[in-house]
């Protein structure tokens, strides 16, 4: 990430659990066809989505650092993005759902390194770079519209997931890498398609990443705006899929106002999508957006927030009355008769913080084997230790040097020498340390005193669970690598031959100087070896021009008609010379 920290300073801001997912982007390995195809797919896009595109489209190319001509630079695009308070990085195909969001929440656009082949260039379930630069990058030029982004991603990032969104998450990812991968058997490709649809029909309960999932897929990804009569485009699923955009705005798309609702509807990463949804404005997506923030755990806590990070099975944080967080992986809770948590208790690394701020002393090498306190007032007390002055903390022999036994309501009892206490900015008292201490709830043993000094977080009440931990620079890598990475394509000498001749073609492009000669030997040798590519012989006729070398055009022309009579190419090569038929006058 070095030379993109030169370009722009976005990225320093990013914690270091989320550079591990960044990898340089592998320029070189893109192939000249590889770079016509970014340029069809581009010419077909700004002459359709110009006129079907919300407004920002087409100026939000140039803010973006978006060319017409070649496959971006991420260095290119940070240069630019920054003049705009965002980034953008590359990765591996799709990425853990909280760690995409999390990006998003730093100003960071993802954007998966690898770009569709030729045989996938009207639609792609893979995540590739036409898709993410040319499809999320240039909206967010809107102010409003980045704003939902990054909010999103701060609200996303924080969902809970369920422990079957992972297998899913897996399932998902792997079709796409061997649905782009031209050497996969058909039948792989049903047995991966067979696999998910197993585990989506037993996800059990709807988790709150399933819902953020959902609502970023009917906006971000597939969205329309304006009015169900007459929508525009600004998902970027749409806006890269030269297929979809233009079937979703016929009347076999099914438009529906944009609502909480959203987030119970499922979708299918491999099929068109059979309805979409219409937002009035940016605005609008925002209000939904805090509709259902306000369902999560993040801001209704509780002990249904605790038992959502148990079943997760992930690293999550709790948030007491008095700011204290305990991030880690929860594994028990303590409920008393009115469904109240009174003690908490996670496994493995635990770490402690305020504010998003890990406390000095309590990090999870400190809490390595896990952690647990009791929660709520002491009985008989009317007000809670966090709301105690000197005096009444004094009157209840809450002080250091002081041994003391403190009952909880709901039945935890600490008994041990304080040490000393951890206070919050507002004076509040956020920590107790006890020496030789016994947390005992009815019968069972919470701790023992030769376990050593047992820490006690204060709060009354428990007011956020979320996922993740709550200082990111604190703990490490917080989500699982995927192990299974993007197949890289193996081509052929032959192969490796036709790219050739597209780069020379490409390069006789850019120079403008048009050699005939060599053209009438590309195109022969195009005819000879490769009878089904149809994309070279696009950019050859591009080259020739209605006025000049008239009858090698029309030999070229009459090898492409022979494609309009391939109903899998026949509106591809339509198109395209339409395009630059459309240029020429």
């Amino acid at each position: 990430m070095k030379r993109e920290h030169l370009s722009n300073s976005v990225l320093e801001k990013l914690p270091y659990h989320l550079r591990d997912f960044i990898l340089k982007q592998p320029y070189d390995e893109y192939t000249a066809q590889n770079q016509a195809v970014w340029r069809y797919v581009m010419r077909k896009n700004i002459d359709y989505l110009g006129r079907v595109a919300h407004e920002s489209y087409i100026p939000g190319l140039a803010k973006a650092g978006i060319s017409i001509e070649e496959i971006p630079r991420m260095e290119g695009m940070n240069r630019i993005l920054k003049e705009i308070g965002w980034a953008a990085v590359s990765v591996d195909g799709f990425i853990p759902p909280n760690a995409f969001m999390e990006f998003q929440a730093f100003n960071t656009l993802v954007i998966a390194a690898d770009i569709r082949t030729i045989d996938h260039i009207e639609y792609t379930p893979a995540p590739d770079i036409i898709h993410e630069a040319a499809g999320h990058a240039p909206i967010i030029a809107n102010p409003e519209y980045a704003e939902y982004l990054r909010r999103f991603g701060e609200i996303g990032s924080k969902a809970i997931s369920s422990a079957k969104d992972f297998e899913l998450f897996e399932a998902i990812r792997h079709l796409s890498i061997i649905k782009e991968d031209p050497a996969t058997r058909t039948k792989e490709i049903q047995e991966a398609e067979e696999q998910i649809a197993v585990i989506s029909a037993n996800m059990g309960a709807p988790s709150e990443m399933s819902g953020i999932r959902n609502m970023h897929w009917w906006t971000v990804e597939y969205g329309l705006i304006g009015t169900l009569k007459h929508p525009k485009i600004y998902g970027a699923g749409l806006l890269s899929s030269i297929g979809e955009s233009k079937w979703c705005m016929g009347n076999q798309v099914k438009k529906i106002p944009y609502t909480i609702d959203a987030a119970k509807v499922e979708f299918d990463i491999t099929k068109p999508q059979p309805q979409l949804f219409v937002t009035p404005d940016f605005a609008h997506l925002s209000f939904v957006l805090e509709e259902y923030a306000n369902s999560m755990a993040l801001r209704k806590g509780g002990l249904k927030g605790v038992q959502k990070l148990i079943q997760s099975k992930n690293l999550g944080t709790i948030e007491l009355s008095t700011g204290i967080q305990i991030s880690g992986k929860f594994a028990e809770v303590i409920e008393d008769d009115r469904s109240r948590p009174v003690y908490i208790k996670t496994i493995g690394p635990t770490a402690l913080a305020y504010k998003n701020k890990e406390l000095i002393g309590h990090d999870k090498n400190h809490h390595r084997d896990g952690f647990g306190s009791p929660v709520g007032k002491l009985k008989g007390i009317n007000l809670a230790i966090e709301n105690m002055s000197p005096t009444d903390l004094e009157a209840y022999g809450i002080y250091e040097g002081r041994k003391t036994n403190l009952l909880f309501e709901g039945g935890v009892l600490v008994e041990g020498e304080i040490i000393t206490g951890k206070r919050n900015l507002q004076g509040k008292i956020i920590l107790i340390s006890f020496r030789n201490c016994t947390v005992t709830y009815k019968e069972e043993v919470l701790f023992k005193p030769e376990w050593g000094i047992y820490d006690m977080v204060v709060g009354e009440n428990l007011i956020s669970a979320f996922s993740g931990i709550a200082d990111p620079n604190s703990f490490g890598q917080q989500f699982e690598i995927p192990k299974e990475k993007t197949h890289k394509i193996s081509y052929s000498i032959k192969e490796t031959a036709l790219f050739e001749l597209y780069d020379q073609v490409r390069l006789m492009r850019k120079s403008t100087h048009i050699d005939e000669n060599v053209l009438q030997k590309i195109f022969g040798q195009l005819i000879k070896n490769y009878p089904n590519d149809w994309l070279l012989a696009l950019e050859i006729y591009e080259l020739l021009g209605p006025d000049q070398m008239f009858e090698f055009r029309t030999e070229v022309t009459s090898y492409l008609e022979r494609f309009c009579h391939d109903d899998s190419v026949k509106n591809l090569v339509q198109d395209g010379i339409r395009l630059i038929d459309a240029s020429e006058h």
